[in-house]
């Protein structure tokens, strides 16, 4: 992967080609070698125009011709969409090594433009329907005097308010525990060289920034972010047949699926914890199994939420793990070791591949200063979107040495 930040002086094309560059290095591959491209991409279209065959205007060029080149979007999920895919494709028998690659060009002088593309991540025939849903799952917690940015900013930044509230009424989730899971992924980020930030905050600092929407402040929320990230998958035949299995990682299980209809109080049947459960299955282990996780975290409080879902916690117990300090490095199951979103940076389709990048990297005890003892099981969670009271997709996969 590229370092994620404010690329000006990089073109999509350029930043694409540098993660893909680095992927093939990495597994001692060619370019001849990729039988299928599976590119993920969301706001190429309403920045610049390119739509239709995004990957194809980026691979063809770059040398790789004759092959399938599939353009995937999914919202923030995009790039975990390219993986799965791109893993089907194995399953299936139609290639033996495929590529995915997420990548964006997000940042821009016109910050209204910026933060618009995001409202195309939920039915925009319906916007209407869905605000009205998320004010009303906001409206259970009153917001303090002076906790609302004057400034424009992401409308998902309302969305996590709402799952928040939602959270805070049934748990007595606090601002507080918000801010310890924001402290703990910045003081993550700062060991991490492919992280937008490097820079560690306290907890008193995160509580004393400016206000976006509460309970989040400026550290507790992703940045807008440029950057790319790709990932190689290949079947145990052909990684055998071409003696590269010393670097491999095996895919335990990777799933996705969508939102559906329920109450936003009903948590146990939420889209993540659906998927978890499907994965853990496939897998055959159990969460109390994992050894590290990295789960979206678009705001502290998706973290908050996500560990919960995934069932790394009991229910309502996600903001005590991160106040005990057990999703720290060192902790009983640390989480978002890369920084996560909120410091890492946010790309939207290439957030996926990052995380697997990051898990695969602590896999095989390449982390550096990051690094946690003896890891085992990885656990992705990427979701994008909203519809109704919860992400429109998402995916869930487990990792293992």
């Amino acid at each position: 992967m590229t370092r994620f930040g404010r690329h000006p002086q990089h073109s999509l094309k350029q930043l694409s080609a540098s993660a893909v560059e680095e992927a093939l290095t990495d597994a001692t591959l060619e370019k001849n070698h990729i039988e299928e491209i599976h590119f993920a991409n969301c706001v190429q279209g309403y920045m610049d125009g390119q739509h239709m065959i995004r990957g194809h205007a980026i691979f063809l060029e770059q040398g790789f011709q004759g092959i399938p080149i599939f353009n995937l979007e999914s919202g923030c999920a995009s790039g975990s969409m390219a993986f799965h895919m791109a893993v089907r494709s194995l399953l299936s028998g139609q290639a033996d090594i495929a590529l995915a690659v997420g990548a964006e060009k997000m940042v821009c002088e016109d910050k209204r433009k910026m933060f618009n593309a995001f409202t195309s991540a939920w039915d925009v025939q319906r916007s209407q329907w869905q605000m009205d849903i998320i004010n009303r799952m906001a409206a259970v917690v009153d917001s303090p005097q002076g906790s609302q940015s004057p400034r424009p900013y992401s409308p998902f930044m309302d969305v996590y308010k709402a799952e928040f509230a939602q959270h805070q009424a049934l748990y007595g989730s606090s601002q507080e525990q918000v801010a310890a899971i924001c402290a703990k992924n910045h003081q993550h980020s700062v060991h991490n060289p492919k992280a937008q930030f490097q820079q560690a905050f306290s907890i008193a600092d995160i509580l004393q920034a400016p206000p976006i929407t509460y309970p989040l402040t400026l550290p507790m929320c992703a940045p807008i972010s440029d950057g790319a990230a790709a990932v190689i998958v290949c079947n145990g035949s052909k990684l055998a047949q071409l003696g590269v299995q010393g670097r491999a990682v095996r895919i335990l299980a990777t799933v996705t699926g969508s939102g559906r209809e329920r109450a936003a109080s009903d948590l146990q049947q939420h889209l993540v914890t659906r998927l978890a459960d499907q994965a853990y299955a496939k897998a055959g282990v159990g969460p109390e199994e994992v050894s590290v996780a990295e789960v979206h975290d678009a705001t502290a409080v998706g973290e908050l939420i996500e560990t919960e879902n995934l069932r790394l916690c009991e229910p309502g117990a996600g903001g005590t793990l991160a106040q005990r300090g057990d999703t720290c490095i060192g902790g009983r199951i640390p989480i978002n070791t890369s920084g996560g979103l909120e410091s890492r940076g946010h790309p939207i389709a290439a957030t996926g591949i990052a995380q697997l990048y990051d898990l695969v990297t602590q896999l095989r005890g390449e982390a550096g200063p990051r690094q946690i003892s003896h890891p085992r099981i990885g656990l992705q969670c990427n979701v994008g979107g909203f519809w109704g009271v919860e992400e429109a997709s998402a995916h869930v996969a487990l990792l293992s040495r």
